[in-house]
């Protein structure tokens, strides 16, 4: 047999396990940087195999190798990168294997990312008599939430003993039917920085403006001056976004407070833009603060840089899915201003970035992030296995 049966007949054997994994995965989620069960039941898993592991990377991240045993030079190192991590969502899914915990749900498919690498780690285990050099899985933590753990267990050695010659990284897509994936060059998504302000003033009586900083109007006019910079400050030819979701002023009809709290995100497609606006924002805030008397506090802790996908490493990769999956089956994604934290990966390395559909036949599949997110089961086949053939046809 050739490696595209091989690995066909090994995923269809291993695809109850798969389905296991993953079941069980999505019954026990646990919120970014508490994934304790998750990564035990990982290391349990590759102890079963026999598969040598490093643990407790950036907190509950693991890197798992394995060393191909076929005559050659030995040098070739791929990555494959799959996030754990769940979200405070209540799941609304009426299926035996939904969330057991309360207010906490895997409603961004990193559930059926951990299951695919798990049957991925075992079939290229099996089959490392087809390839030399090293495969890397890394099991990731905390994606969901700054300062991202791609972003720790980098920092903290996770390659210290092992050189990847590129990263790869697939995603659940619920615009794609099971059994298909899609590609795309470039920066695929933006950047991500939470902007945190305070607005602080002397508050007072509704119907005595003129003995008071009105902190609520200076905070208005932040907003309004910061939408300015999206249309205004930057390069028109980069695309941008920031937006507020928090405004609270905790006064009353007649009370202004004495201080008003926002919160919002800054999205950019370009990095050097981005340093650019981090500079300007809490410039402007200081600025039209003082303009009404009030004083600001601005904290922008450290986001997520852009997601890049190497045009060279992702056009091989994409002839890779070709060729095992068939041309019907890969297609491309849209650029989007949404983030993700592979991006401190994108910003060392080579990298790939590409999605995977899990929308049943009839299409009804809830969006990502929401309480109604289920992938179908099938896309564990296509997920885990195109994984293993792109290791095997990297290294072979």
């Amino acid at each position: 047999m050739n490696i595209h049966q091989n690995i066909r007949q090994l995923v269809d054997g291993l695809f109850p396990e798969i389905v296991r994994h993953y079941r069980y995965l999505h019954q026990h989620p646990e919120l970014s940087f508490h994934e304790e069960n998750t990564a035990r039941y990982i290391m349990e898993f590759l102890d079963a195999e026999k598969i040598p592991y490093r643990s407790h990377i950036g907190g509950n991240g693991i890197l798992a190798w394995v060393t191909g045993e076929k005559s050659g030079d030995g040098g070739g190192c791929i990555a494959l990168v799959a996030d754990m991590d769940a979200l405070p969502v209540h799941e609304r899914n009426d299926v035996p294997y939904r969330s057991l915990t309360e207010g906490v749900m895997h409603a961004c498919g990193h559930d059926s990312h951990t299951a695919s690498l798990m049957g991925t780690v075992k079939m290229v285990h099996r089959l490392r008599g087809e390839f030399s050099g090293t495969a890397l899985f890394v099991f990731q933590p905390g994606e969901e939430r700054s300062p991202g753990g791609a972003s720790l267990m980098l920092d903290d050695g996770l390659f210290c003993d092992f050189k990847p010659d590129l990263v790869v990284k697939q995603h659940a897509y619920v615009d794609l039917p099971a059994g298909m994936v899609a590609f795309q060059t470039g920066t695929v998504m933006a950047s991500a920085d939470e902007v945190h302000i305070r607005i602080k003033g002397q508050g007072g009586h509704g119907a005595l403006p003129h003995e008071l900083n009105d902190t609520v109007l200076a905070a208005s006019n932040v907003i309004i001056a910061l939408q300015q910079v999206v249309s205004r400050r930057r390069d028109p030819f980069q695309p941008m976004t920031l937006s507020f979701g928090k405004f609270i002023a905790d006064g009353a009809t007649n009370v202004i407070p004495s201080e008003v709290i926002l919160a919002g995100s800054l999205r950019c497609m370009d990095e050097n833009e981005r340093r650019r606006m981090l500079g300007a924002i809490p410039q402007i805030i200081d600025s039209v603060a003082a303009a009404y008397g009030c004083t600001s506090e601005v904290v922008i802790p450290g986001g997520y840089p852009c997601t890049v996908s190497h045009p060279d490493i992702t056009e091989k990769v994409r002839l890779q899915a070709v060729d095992f999956l068939g041309e019907a089956a890969v297609a491309t994604y849209p650029v989007r201003m949404t983030a993700e934290d592979f991006g401190f990966f994108s910003q060392r390395f080579p990298c790939c970035f590409y999605r995977f559909g899990v929308a049943p036949a009839n299409g009804l599949c809830g969006k990502l992030h929401s309480s109604t997110f289920l992938i179908d089961d099938k896309a564990l086949l296509t997920s885990s296995s195109l994984f293993a053939f792109i290791v095997i046809d990297t290294l072979k």
